[in-house]
């Protein structure tokens, strides 16, 4: 355990009432006491109950995260809150896409690269590639760095989703 004052990352997963204004209270929590959200993802994840799922990655020393959890669980519509980072292992994936545009050697190596990376195209031109790129923020990164020097236009990129491994859930 860490009571040094150490700043860790941890993703947060929230099961919510889909409904207006739960985000909003959410992000409130957060902005009003000055914490900082890494990556926020929210999804409807079961219709039928009206339920969604906020995936959030955060920093902050350990009475920190305990402090974010605490008031999460507070909020009214949070049903269950969960830090995937201390509960277990859980699986995390970013989805990005990548917009690189280039011709000659550099389209050839930028072809190359994706294929290393397991990059899928999604979308091309003549003078252009969109990528479609998933996996570990690391994993990412690494891609959107090497594209640099071959022509990177754009990037459109979500924040880390996750799950907890094994055959429970939230």
């Amino acid at each position: 355990m860490n009571e040094t004052g150490t700043i860790e990352h941890h993703t947060i997963s929230l099961i919510v009432d889909n409904e207006a204004g739960v985000l909003a209270r959410v992000i409130g929590l957060f902005s009003g006491r000055g914490y900082n959200i890494e990556s926020l993802t929210v999804a409807e994840v079961d219709s039928e109950s009206q339920r969604s799922r906020i995936t959030i990655v955060t920093s902050g020393t350990r009475m920190i995260i305990e402090q974010i959890k605490a008031q999460l669980d507070r909020i009214v519509s949070v049903s269950k809150v969960a830090d995937l980072t201390i509960e277990g292992p859980h699986v995390s994936r970013d989805i990005a896409l990548i917009k690189v545009a280039g011709e000659g050697e550099k389209r050839v190596e930028a072809l190359r690269l994706a294929d290393v990376f397991r990059a899928r195209v999604v979308d091309s031109t003549s003078c252009s590639f969109v990528f479609e790129l998933t996996g570990q923020a690391g994993k990412i990164d690494a891609f959107i760095e090497l594209m640099k020097d071959l022509g990177l236009v754009e990037v459109a990129r979500t924040g880390a989703v996750a799950l907890s491994r094994g055959a429970t859930g939230l």
